[in-house]
């Protein structure tokens, strides 16, 4: 929309600005104020912080599970259990989280229709309180089922929230923060799967004696959640189109944009409403039959595929090995490795910024092409240290690289683009196969990444080449830019794609 989109959403946040103010006037166009901020935090905080702490807390107090569950094992029938059926146990713990991720994200439209974004949100966290009494009982119930247990219930409450957390912030921000908005579910993610490392390490919970208060800390965000997103209201686009209460949509959008003035913005959502309306109701058949649904379907299930499938497990997997060939000891390796999680904070933090100046498709056709001209040069890096051990370095640079590469957008970008392909009455079905599709990806890949690795080794580089110039050429092709652009003007490109 250009700078339409910017005059558009200028109207929206205050009509009859004072002239006298151009500060003021700089701000509104912003439509950053303290509410926003707030209700942004309050939902992102509590939500995608269960994703990112549940996905690496189970790294580094990797032994120590291991061997609290041959103890179990062992005291149970009185013989020492072979390490194989221990490691069983352990890999059922770890890959089960993705399970309930898949429920969770099957879930997520029932319970953002039936519930509301807010509300979902807030139910979910009974989940949480279920997993943490689970997680920190089952070392004194001498049970790694209950273990076992919590991680399917806390992988639920991942999987809903993954749907339910980008969806709210898509529909509480204004058109031209909503990439930069988007972008926190991500945000949060890095930090908090930083923060499970630094937690996890033998310096701080990760011991024998305190793993169960580690895995119990998954308390603390739904704490806060509950205490605070409670003040926010509910997503004023699903106050209008699901409950068809325009007084309260007025109210939430004057709360969220710090003004009254929100007339224009309304009107536009009250149009968007009105379209909708004239549709019949989207259910999955409709998004996998009607061609001007299916194409934008098809982009948001392929670019989130493409974020599981671009080597990012590969990488931290071999990072650490790949640190410890540089010379660096067990200690120094694991923090080198916490660093590149630094790294991944830290240019989430820049995508937030550069997501609304450059724009969706270019940062992942950045981000993919980098990865892929990145894991060749470290394919063949890798393969050549034995011979030139100085490669090594060379090899951490290109881990670093790929970090920045895959933080740019291919990390973020996906997480809130399905709210932006599809208007209010798609969303919540869309939602559901796009994050269900993710986590069934990244299970996947945590079932074969191992066996492929012992097969070919350091080769397994080879085939995320492949797969990041794929997705390149896809996103190049057939994803549009949504940047500045309302959900009327994206889904008139899909009808005109449809039409050809």
């Amino acid at each position: 929309m250009g700078k339409g989109g910017e005059n558009m959403t200028l109207q929206s946040v205050g009509t009859g600005i004072d002239d006298s103010g151009k500060k003021q006037e700089h701000s509104l166009k912003k439509g950053f104020n303290g509410k926003l901020i707030f209700a942004i935090i309050a939902s992102a905080l509590g939500s995608s912080f269960q994703h990112g702490y549940n996905t690496g807390v189970t790294n580094n107090p990797e032994k120590v599970l291991l061997s609290w569950i041959s103890e179990v094992m062992g005291n149970r029938t009185g013989i020492v259990p072979e390490e194989g059926s221990v490691t069983i146990v352990y890999a059922l713990a770890v890959s089960i989280f993705c399970v309930g991720g898949m429920i969770g994200g099957v879930s997520t439209g029932f319970i953002a229709n039936r519930f509301g974004r807010k509300g979902g949100l807030l139910l979910n966290n009974i989940l949480v309180f279920i997993a943490a009494i689970f997680f920190g009982s089952a070392k004194a119930a001498a049970s790694h089922e209950l273990f076992i247990l919590a991680r399917l219930i806390i992988g639920v409450n991942s999987g809903l929230n993954a749907g339910l957390a980008p969806m709210y912030l898509a529909e509480i921000s204004p058109i031209n923060l909503r990439g930069a908005v988007g972008s926190v579910y991500q945000l949060v993610i890095t930090i908090s799967i930083l923060v499970a490392q630094a937690l996890g390490l033998k310096y701080a919970l990760g011991t024998p004696e305190h793993w169960p208060v580690l895995f119990a800390l998954t308390a603390v965000p739904a704490i806060f959640q509950i205490l605070t997103l409670p003040f926010c209201p509910e997503s004023p686009k699903y106050l209008l189109s699901s409950k068809g209460n325009e007084m309260e949509a007025q109210k939430a959008l004057g709360w969220l944009r710090g003004t009254l003035q929100v007339h224009e913005e309304l009107e536009q959502m009250k149009a968007e409403n009105d379209a909708v309306k004239l549709l019949p109701k989207v259910t999955v058949r409709e998004l996998l039959t009607n061609r001007v649904l299916r194409i934008p379907l098809i982009i948001c299930l392929f670019v989130m595929v493409a974020q599981q499938l671009s080597g990012i497990n590969a990488v931290i997997f071999f990072s650490t090995s790949i640190f410890q060939q540089s010379g660096l000891k067990d200690d120094s390796a694991t923090f080198a490795t916490m660093g590149m999680g630094a790294i991944n904070v830290l240019m989430t933090i820049v995508s937030l910024v550069l997501v609304e100046k450059a724009g969706r498709k270019t940062l992942l056709l950045l981000g993919f092409g980098g990865m892929a001209i990145d894991t060749l040069l470290l394919t063949i890096a890798m393969n050549f240290t034995s011979i030139e051990p100085n490669l090594s370095y060379l090899c951490i640079v290109l881990v670093f690289i790929y970090i920045i590469m895959f933080a740019s957008g291919p990390g973020s970008i996906p997480w809130f683009l399905v709210a932006e392909l599809f208007n209010q009455s798609a969303r919540p079905t869309a939602a559901s196969l796009a994050v269900c599709t993710n986590w069934t990806a990244n299970f996947l890949v945590g079932l074969a990444f191992l066996p492929i690795i012992k097969a070919i080794g350091p080769y397994v580089f080879i085939i995320f080449v492949a797969l990041n110039a794929l997705f390149f050429l896809f996103i190049y092709k057939k994803v549009p830019e949504t940047k500045n652009k309302t959900i009327e003007e994206i889904s008139a490109l899909f009808r005109q794609q449809s039409y050809q």
